[in-house]
């Protein structure tokens, strides 16, 4: 029998739909508090590095602030008790990451090896973050923020060592957890949130959540470091991120909202960084673009990685400074690599799925 062929209007639609997605706004929610939160989370350790004169730790802090990313629209104790894991996988990933990049700069790995490390660390970190955060059902889902934390950190110059790392991502994320408490008074109590349900998850569902992801990051990491790009990890977070969509339809529209995003916040930060900057102006922009990540995030994500794009380019930037047009330019061909490898993975699950399908049925 032949195969049918799919039908054009049905693909019109489609298409169509995910144009659609990327221009319209979901309902709002109480986005204010949780997003003014965020970047206070995420703007008093940056300004105590800055006034410290320690700027260049910014990017373990920041890692570590993200922890405050987690735990939206749920009832005070689970938000704290989300924080408190997120913060300590987020703090392990900028251990590892900082232990790469302190043994790279040591010359006790070589070039070659220090980036296969660095894929492989960021590959782990998906895949066993992924089944953690759908373990304890956390959000926002996915393993982005643990594949960025231990990429990133490895792949930016050594300047401070593993456990100087440690202790600043640590701190960091502790002061998450505790305005993540206070929320309670500032209209995040929540009391009549229901807590997540994981009673569902299977064994089954933990080892396909494990592949997936463990795939689409080495894959990605691989494909970009074989290109000779500065800084293949982009490809890994890109790769990632349509996987944390829930059904496959969304997992693509994810991947591409992706791509369209990013291009757009390639040229924000393009015009943001053609002006001669102190770290502090760049501090600015980094806490704001936080905020405004988060306001639109769950609204439409094609806009907010408009600010997602220069709050991650800004903030490495802050840490340790590249030429503007080489760290542009990759970042656009790394996330293209890692959102095709991303829909590329879905398609794949897909395909799998149908065999498995029919083979049942054959039974």
């Amino acid at each position: 029998m032949r195969p049918s062929l799919p039908d054009p209007r049905s693909l019109s639609g489609h298409v169509s739909s995910t144009a659609r997605s990327m221009v319209t706004l979901g309902p709002g929610r109480a986005d204010l508090a949780p997003a003014v939160r965020i970047a206070v989370s995420l703007a008093a350790p940056l300004v105590i590095l800055l006034l410290s004169g320690h700027i260049q730790w910014a990017m373990f802090a920041s890692f570590g602030g993200f922890t405050s990313i987690y735990a939206r629209y749920v009832p005070t104790a689970i938000r704290v008790s989300h924080h408190v894991r997120v913060g300590v996988l987020l703090t392990i990933c900028v251990g590892i990451g900082a232990l790469l990049s302190q043994l790279a700069a040591a010359d006790v790995l070589g070039h070659g090896m220090h980036l296969a490390l660095t894929t492989v660390a960021g590959a782990l970190a998906a895949a066993i973050g992924s089944v953690l955060v759908m373990s304890k059902g956390l959000r926002p889902t996915g393993a982005v923020f643990p594949v960025f934390a231990v990429t990133a950190v490895s792949s930016a110059p050594s300047v401070a060592s593993w456990w100087l790392a440690l202790l600043i991502a640590g701190a960091s994320a502790g002061w998450c957890v505790l305005l993540g408490f206070l929320a309670r008074w500032t209209g995040e109590a929540n009391v009549d949130a229901a807590a997540p349900d994981t009673s569902g998850i299977t064994g089954r569902m933990r080892r396909q959540e494990f592949a997936r992801y463990g795939f689409a990051a080495l894959v990605s990491g691989i494909i970009a470091s074989l290109t000779g790009i500065p800084s293949p990890y982009w490809a890994q977070v890109a790769a990632v991120v349509p996987l944390s969509a829930p059904g496959r339809r969304l997992q693509v529209e994810r991947g591409l909202h992706r791509i369209v995003g990013t291009a757009l916040g390639v040229g924000v930060t393009a015009f943001l960084l053609s002006f001669p900057s102190q770290p502090w102006q760049l501090l600015v922009w980094v806490i704001l673009m936080q905020f405004l990540a988060e306001l639109f995030v769950l609204r439409n994500y094609s806009l907010a990685l408009v600010f997602i794009t220069p709050l991650a380019l800004l903030m490495v930037q802050l840490a340790s400074p590249r030429p503007v047009g080489s760290l542009l330019a990759a970042r656009v061909s790394e996330s293209a690599i890692g959102a095709v490898v991303g829909i590329g993975t879905v398609l794949l699950a897909v395909a799998l799925e149908r065999r498995r399908a029919r083979r049942l049925g054959a039974a």
